[in-house]
């Protein structure tokens, strides 16, 4: 699993930090409301749920109840949307309660998305890459566009930044950016952009793994420099199966270089016919009647092989 030292994110969430003393946020009230009316949001921040934790919350709910209340925001109709707490609200679904203790929020779509995320990014167990995603998401949320676009202007920041001897940033965005990241606190943009981004990049069966926390992501990143499929799920299995060290891998590794590639099955072929037809050049074959007529219909089998 990944350490706290990892995880920049543990403030929590303040309204009157995160949208100044507006009153619309001030609307706050404490209520128990029927389980079926609360619906989960269209865009939800958290993707994996890790299984054993989830049973944990699970015999914590049946004995104690929701001692947390959730997040939620009223949609109209008697209807609430979870703006945080969907890991209590699944146990208390699983459970078969009836009712959960909530706290109830006057938000705007746009502010209660806002708190979704960087209430994500709070969590005791993100992992790397639901840290990454989450802070992309936030970036999206705040300028208004993709997340795809988000990583193409972080990228261009730090060109402009490489470039510049006074790491001016000319990019429209830029400023936006930089206010997020000190916000959050601990991680700038400019780490997040060397040791962050990438990890998105990497195959799935690494991310997926990464995101189930069941490697590091120093580790994850050496086995993802294996460009042979089969060999880094192999390698991968056997890291996560081990608890393989980064030392141990990069070992495994260097050994997997110093062997001799296997050749493909084509060019392996090839090269035997070469060497059959070097051999029956200089063969006395030639001086043998019945060898010829072997040598002919073997001659005429391939003629009609290569003309299909």
């Amino acid at each position: 699993m990944v350490s706290k030292n990892e995880q920049p994110y543990k403030g929590k969430a303040n309204l009157s930090v995160l949208f100044g003393d507006d009153d619309e946020t001030d609307k706050e009230v404490k209520n128990v409301i029927p389980i079926d009316a609360i619906k989960l949001p269209t865009s939800q921040p958290r993707r994996y749920f890790d299984s054993q934790a989830m049973q944990s919350l699970v015999e914590s709910v049946k004995a104690d109840g929701i001692l947390q209340p959730l997040l939620v925001r009223p949609i109209g109709d008697n209807l609430y949307e979870l703006i945080a707490g969907e890991r209590r609200l699944r146990a208390a679904r699983e459970v078969g309660l009836k009712e959960v203790p909530v706290t109830i929020l006057e938000l705007t779509e746009q502010q209660a998305l806002h708190i979704a995320l960087v209430e994500n990014l709070q969590r005791e167990d993100l992992n790397p890459v639901e840290e990454t995603e989450g802070i992309l998401q936030l970036l999206s949320h705040h300028l208004d566009c993709p997340p795809d676009d988000v990583s193409r202007l972080l990228y261009r920041m730090q060109n402009d930044a490489q470039r510049s001897n006074d790491n001016v940033i000319i990019q429209e965005g830029a400023e936006t950016v930089i206010k997020v990241f000190n916000e959050l606190g601990r991680m700038g943009w400019e780490s997040f952009v060397s040791n962050r981004l990438s990890l998105l990049k990497l195959p799935d069966d690494i991310l997926e793994a990464l995101r189930k926390g069941q490697i590091e992501y120093t580790k994850a990143r050496a086995i993802a420099k294996v460009k042979d499929e089969p060999l880094r799920k192999s390698l991968l299995e056997t890291a996560i199966a081990e608890n393989l060290s980064l030392t141990q891998i990069k070992e495994r590794i260097a050994a997997l270089k110093t062997k001799p590639s296997a050749e493909k099955p084509e060019e392996s072929l090839k090269n035997q016919i070469k060497v059959a037809l070097t051999k029956a050049t200089n063969s006395k074959v030639w001086s043998d009647p019945k060898k010829q007529k072997r040598l002919q219909k073997i001659l005429t089998d391939l003629e009609a092989l290569l003309a299909n």
